[in-house]
């Protein structure tokens, strides 16, 4: 009998290995088995979610998001071996947490209601990576499956939520070993950020998931994907945010 995806990639991340070309058989067939698939990963791994990575690629375009697994969200500062990834990426980001629960509700929530209830924000580092050998290359769908490529996520010091902060570019430095990453003008192709939280909120909802203080909820680069070719700490400072770091041993 076939393995299934969802424990392929389980297996994957476990082990810290990367899959061969997929079978066209489990190629995940539309958004709804990609996002399945998601769900799977963290039941087959035993962990829970501890927050969410979500972004779009324009300011009007559609929005994707995955779960993060618990293990692999980790505090400012944190030293990660360079051999648990194969070919990864970093990526300087702004997060947010809610200051109240939103459960499963049949009624979507309202912009309105989820803007309202943004308590807190601070700057993360993602560490992009990929269970597929191939990636960047691939099917998008089974990246997607793959909770959309995240490694881990690095979280610094959240600081109450601000209305005024310059949240489509602001200013910011991330560097490398003491060398600047920064690809191009920060900015998010989102975007406001803000944009995809409700996109979020509604889409666990209806999955029966409910979004709560607790979780982080990470919402794309500023800086483009800087890809290091070996160990070193990667250092960001958001204007206005505690900095964040981490260091790739």
């Amino acid at each position: 009998m076939t393995t299934s995806l969802s424990q392929r990639l389980a297996d994957a991340r476990r082990d810290h290995t990367t899959l061969d070309t997929l079978p066209s058989d489990q190629v995940p067939a539309g958004f709804d088995a990609a996002y399945a698939i998601q769900h799977e990963i963290l039941s087959l791994s035993g962990t829970r979610i501890a927050g969410w990575k979500i972004g779009a690629k324009s300011a009007t375009g559609p929005i994707q998001g995955a779960p993060l697994p618990d293990v692999d969200v980790h505090a400012d500062g944190a030293r990660l071996r360079r051999a648990d990834f194969a070919s990864l990426g970093l990526e300087l980001e702004v997060a947010f947490r809610f200051d109240r629960r939103f459960e499963p509700s049949a009624t979507p929530y309202s912009e309105a209601d989820v803007h309202a209830a943004i308590g807190s924000f601070g700057a993360t580092i993602e560490i992009v990576a990929s269970r597929y050998a191939d990636w960047p290359k691939g099917d998008k769908l089974a990246q997607l499956a793959d909770l959309q490529n995240n490694g881990a996520l690095i979280v610094g010091e959240f600081t109450p939520y601000r209305e005024d902060f310059p949240y489509v570019a602001p200013s910011l430095t991330f560097d490398f070993d003491g060398e600047n990453v920064v690809l191009a003008s920060p900015a998010n192709p989102a975007g406001d950020p803000r944009r995809l939280l409700t996109w979020l909120v509604n889409h666990a909802s209806a999955r029966g998931i409910a979004v709560t203080p607790e979780m982080i909820v990470t919402t794309g680069s500023y800086t483009g994907m800087f890809f290091p070719r070996g160990a070193g700490t990667a250092s960001g400072r958001i204007e206005g945010l505690p900095p964040v770091s981490v260091t790739l041993d």
